[in-house]
This record gives C-alpha cells, sequence and structure tokens, in this order.
C-alpha cells in the first residue's frame, strides 16, 4: 500500500498507473483509494491521510469547489508522483511541529 495527505477541500482527479492513466474497462473496476479516519493538522489546515493500491504510481489532486480556488488564488490541480510508504507516514505522525486528530475515535473502540 501507498499513502498521501489531501487538504480538506480538494478531491481526487486522475490516476496513473505504470501503463498509463487508469482505464476502467481494461482493469474491470475503480482505483482502490480510501480515505482514513485520520488527519494532521498544521496551521489550522487539516490535511486527511489516504491509502492506495500499490498499481498506483501518480494522482492528480484538484479543488473541489473551482469557483472558490480562483477567488482565493488557490492552485488549480497538482499531480501526486512520490507517494508515501508506511514507514514515511509514521515518520510525518511523529513530526512535533504537526498534530494529529481522528474523525471516528469510536471505531478503534
Amino acid at each position: 500500500m501507498k499513502y498521501f495527505f489531501l487538504s480538506e477541500g480538494w478531491t481526487i482527479g486522475r490516476v496513473w498507473e505504470s501503463e498509463g492513466l487508469w482505464q476502467v474497462a481494461a482493469w474491470r473496476r475503480l482505483p482502490d483509494i480510501q480515505k482514513m479516519s485520520l488527519c494532521l493538522v498544521e496551521k489550522e489546515e487539516l490535511l486527511w491521510l489516504y491509502r492506495v493500491e500499490d498499481a498506483i504510481i501518480t494522482i492528480e489532486v484538484k479543488p473541489i469547489d473551482p469557483l472558490q480556488a480562483a477567488n482565493t488564488k488557490t492552485i488549480g490541480q497538482v499531480t501526486l508522483k512520490r507517494l508515501m510508504s508506511a514507514e514515511q507516514v509514521l515518520e510525518r505522525l511523529g513530526n512535533t511541529e504537526t498534530r494529529c486528530a481522528m474523525e471516528n475515535l469510536q471505531a478503534l473502540v
């Protein structure tokens, strides 16, 4: 599995695998991308942790509301090419400059 953090208010666009753009017809399914119930809080910004299958090598992300992005001069879209390993996620969670939060604490009990 691979991981990445995505800012609140952003969504996933196109997905690439080793042969190119993800083809639902070829794979006969959508790519396995799951939003975890864990986020980082940095400078009042929520960064949600996502888990993706190993076949995914690149993910395009973009603001959910393009009008809001235009008004706030946010970047229109970004391509994530360096997905994280589980070890890198743990290292990031252990950073003293970040704060960790859980969306559904009852799910752990």
